[in-house]
């Protein structure tokens, strides 16, 4: 439906979100903005971006100033990575949510309290709050959340790149949105991003060398590339000459999938480290200085955003996108 649209000049919206449980933002979560400021550049399209600063406080123990702090410092590091205001509206849930309800409270009828048991695990242990929250991050799928991007109309379908863990959500929203007349969102999923301890782990504020982070130093970088990066290569130098590397489970080479632009120097390093020729100390080289050039460009563009910048993206003001 997406690209049908798009080919006859209908118009869509873009829909990502982020919940700030910390100040600083680490690879994981900046690659999903990448992709989607890659989609709002290819189909010059309007964006709206949920900041969950409630779901941090119903689940993270948070207080309502922190979470806000910590809201603002996510949305500085999201504006860095060069997203067009005049297209994109940033919006915390707390302060948002007058013009959110009536669609958050359309959800909320339309599931009952064994199907989001079902979907989302909750027990008698938790909160209202969290039972609640599932048609808080339903309700920007719809376009008649944001009266002033698209006016009265309610047709506007919304594409949602989203990380898998996201899943039950916006399935339940593809659920509910035909009994409410409307339009059930699209969803773009993104490829796992591995944790650099392990392929099958995940990236954690509270675990500095799982991740790295947008404010770490090319040193902090080095350290924690050379001395935490699972390596898939072999055990000894006779035996990686020998076998080669663990493409599949190796760390290194699975970030520069992600990182690295070009795709002939990634395809030779996929032949040579695969085959023994390459070791695994030059793979994690190449990342290291891959790493370090964004997060340097990163951090230069990040000081340059100011308060009155992250206000211009989160206000509510009139944006013509119909």
């Amino acid at each position: 439906r997406i690209p049908a649209a798009h080919g006859r000049g209908e118009p869509f919206y873009l829909y990502t979100g982020r919940g700030a449980s910390s100040p600083n933002m680490h690879m994981g979560h900046l690659v999903p903005f990448m992709f989607t400021k890659y989609l709002q550049d290819a189909f010059g399209c309007p964006l709206v971006v949920q900041m969950t600063d409630d779901e941090k406080y119903l689940w993270k123990g948070l207080d309502m100033r922190t979470a806000r702090e910590y809201m603002r410092e996510n949305v500085r590091d999201i504006i860095a990575l060069g997203f067009d205001v005049s297209r994109t509206f940033i919006f915390s849930d707390l302060e948002y949510m007058g013009r959110l309800y009536p669609n958050v409270v359309r959800v909320q009828r339309a599931v009952t309290a064994n199907q989001a048991r079902g979907i989302f695990g909750f027990t008698g242990a938790s909160n209202i709050g969290q039972w609640a929250f599932p048609a808080v991050q339903a309700a920007p799928s719809f376009c008649s959340s944001f009266p002033h991007m698209f006016g009265a109309r309610t047709d506007v379908p919304c594409l949602i790149p989203q990380a898998i863990d996201q899943d039950p959500y916006f399935r339940m929203t593809r659920d509910v949105a035909p009994r409410l007349g409307y339009v059930k969102p699209a969803l773009l999923h993104s490829k796992f991003f591995p944790a650099l301890t392990g392929p099958n782990s995940k990236m954690s504020a509270s675990v500095a060398a799982s991740a790295i982070y947008m404010s770490d130093s090319p040193k902090q970088i080095k350290t924690k590339v050379n001395k935490h990066a699972f390596s898939g290569g072999g055990e000894t130098l006779e035996e990686q000459r020998e076998h080669g590397a663990n493409l599949a489970v190796d760390v290194p080479y699975n970030w520069l999938r992600f990182f690295l632009d070009d795709d002939e120097q990634f395809a030779d390093i996929g032949a040579r480290y695969g085959s023994g020729e390459m070791l695994t100390g030059e793979v994690k080289k190449v990342l290291i200085d891959l790493l370090v050039d964004i997060t340097r460009k990163h951090q230069a563009a990040r000081a340059r955003v100011t308060d009155s910048m992250i206000d211009a993206f989160m206000q509510v003001r009139h944006m013509p996108c119909q």
